[in-house]
């Protein structure tokens, strides 16, 4: 079931909000930054050659690094660093449309700032890219995208959103920054393994090179609102009304 929220409720929340993009902005970079510096850097050691250390060393660099950045972030934004979270909590009714409009921004700009500073601190390198893999439609590589996606925004829902969640509550950032480093060992030499629009679009965008770019959108977008819409109608239970009590239960 859809529940989008429209507007913030106050002066307060909106603030909130403008900081929360902030914060998603610097998250986003920071990504960018690393991820893709990663994948930059283990070329240059290699001669341009990826191999199976190489995407060890890359699924390593992002799984730390989102999972250091959600930690960060999370009581500022709520940790996205991903607008196809977002648009799953945004979804779920966990965020407004203007509060997800704001993090979108904030997202692609820190995105596509992050790509331009690696750029220039590389003197001129090219910004690597996502790209889907030899034999792969790009199709094939929007269901690989969907399925990856599907799973992060569960386990994000999971370890961070449902309120029943409990102590697995204090590991989200770690169980968020091991599924994108699990799923990148899966879906690399595929689809590229991104499960974020914001950071296949700073790259394309500084290099002005967008082949196949919209299955970086399709892909991530139908598998975060297809594990928002299930888990939240499935799993998260609604709140009792007021006065009500549970009987107790021997099950």
């Amino acid at each position: 079931m859809v529940k989008v929220a429209f507007g913030e409720a106050n002066e307060a929340s909106s603030a909130d909000a403008l900081k929360g993009a902030f914060a998603e902005f610097l998250a986003l970079f920071l990504f960018v930054f690393i991820g893709v510096g990663s994948v930059m850097s283990y070329e240059k050691i290699h001669a341009g050659d990826m191999d199976a250390a190489g995407l060890l060393v890359i699924a390593i660099a992002h799984g730390l690094a989102i999972a250091v950045l959600v930690s960060a972030t999370a009581n500022i934004s709520g940790g996205h660093i991903n607008p196809a979270v977002s648009l799953g909590l945004a979804l779920a009714g966990k965020i407004t449309v203007i509060r997800l409009v704001l993090y979108w921004i904030a997202q692609l700009l820190g995105a596509a700032a992050g790509a331009w500073v690696l750029k220039i601190v590389t003197t001129g390198e090219d910004v690597a890219r996502h790209a889907i893999g030899v034999g792969m439609t790009p199709w094939s590589a929007v269901l690989m995208e969907a399925v990856l996606t599907f799973t992060l925004v569960f386990v994000v829902f999971a370890t961070a959103v449902d309120p029943k969640k409990g102590t697995v509550g204090v590991i989200a950032p770690l169980a968020i920054g091991f599924t994108v480093l699990a799923q990148i060992f899966v879906g690399a030499p595929f689809s590229g393994a991104s499960m974020n629009p914001g950071r296949s679009f700073g790259p394309a965008l500084v290099a002005m090179d967008f082949t196949n770019h919209w299955v970086y959108w399709v892909g991530p977008f139908i598998g975060a609102a297809l594990a928002a819409l299930i888990y939240d109608g499935v799993f998260i239970s609604p709140s009792p009304p007021p006065g009500h009590h549970a009987i107790p239960s021997d099950f």
